[in-house]
């Protein structure tokens, strides 16, 4: 039997108690593959590899090393809330590296999105790859990989999380929600006690940020977008639109107009806020916000954040944009 197959008689994970027998099942998988070795984890703190991190913990404590990589293009508080929840609360073996510098330094001056993004990766599996080699005695790589990523790539896996680990590193994988759909791995996140902001977390580019800063990133315009973020995410939070609104974020070009503060002239950049719905992300439509809240995102934005001085609303389905802009 192809273990990449989800068989036909499993029961689609919507209850917690299917999710506390899922969890059962897992652990006693894990510790019938791992037995007293390592697993290895890069923990970014998205769904997937944060409910494999609960779920390796649960199974087999410090034997799982969690490895957060911090490069400098997450959304406000993410890595605080990576340390925070696995560190304090599950006390994980986590490792916390902050490459901030390492990976903005590399981007300085880089504008062709595909670039950013081949940097960003490949920077990703050094920093990665290094965190690793320090290690003694890893035996296994564990993967938050799911069940569309298989079927997607039909049965193929490319480590999306990882890959590109050095020849003489050859690890065995443990993939505990391999055959699990997005809604289902977050009903196990649940079940596992991981918070709900973390579980419910809309899906988030490997680049982070960096494919939301456009053009060549800045510090001072990657902190904008930043915050500008943070005020969205928070108010569609207050406003319920959380719920109902698959993927919402900013991004910020690198342009800049004239706008008056304080009754003088001043040159700021425009937040673009794109707000989309979709199923399988092929495509996407564009929900209605009530204009009275985006007047308050606009008033927040503009009056709190640092160099942004006009929001504006992208109104447009995929197809025929993208959802993300880079």
């Amino acid at each position: 039997m192809d273990s990449n197959k989800r068989p036909d008689t499993m029961v689609r994970i919507t209850t917690p108690e299917l999710a506390n027998a899922f969890i059962d099942e897992q652990i006693a998988a894990v510790k019938a593959q791992v037995g007293d070795k390592k697993v290895l984890l890069a923990l970014s703190g998205g769904v997937d590899s944060s409910v494999v991190a609960a779920l390796l913990i649960k199974a087999i404590g410090k034997q799982l090393v969690c490895v957060h990589v911090n490069h400098g293009l997450m959304r406000k508080g993410e890595s605080e809330q990576v340390i925070e929840v696995f560190q304090n609360q599950l006390d994980a073996n986590l490792i916390y590296i902050d490459a901030t510098d390492r990976f903005l330094d590399l981007l300085a001056g880089v504008d062709a999105p595909e670039k950013k993004r081949k940097i960003i990766g490949g920077e990703f599996i050094k920093v990665f790859d290094e965190e690793a080699s320090k290690l003694e005695g890893i035996s296994f790589l564990a993967q938050g990989t799911i069940y569309p990523d298989i079927l997607e790539s039909d049965g193929v896996k490319a480590h999306h999380n990882v890959g590109g680990l050095p020849e003489d590193m050859q690890f065995e994988l443990v993939e505990p929600v391999k055959l699990l759909y997005k809604d289902e791995v977050r009903v196990v996140g649940k079940a596992l006690g991981l918070p709900a902001e973390m579980v419910d977390r809309q899906p988030f580019p490997g680049p982070g940020l960096g494919v939301r800063c456009l053009g060549a990133i800045t510090r001072d315009r990657l902190n904008a977008l930043r915050e500008a973020d943070a005020i969205l995410r928070e108010e569609f939070d207050n406003a319920g639109l959380n719920k109902t609104v698959w993927q919402y974020f900013i991004a910020v070009p690198d342009m800049k107009s004239v706008g008056v503060k304080n009754d003088k002239r001043y040159e700021g950049w425009p937040a673009i806020i794109r707000a989309v719905n979709t199923t399988d992300a092929m495509s996407a439509t564009i929900e209605e916000i009530p204009y009275a809240l985006l007047h308050k995102i606009t008033a927040r934005i503009t009056s709190e954040v640092e160099g942004i001085n006009r929001v504006l609303y992208d109104l447009t389905p995929k197809p025929i944009g993208t959802i993300e802009w880079e």
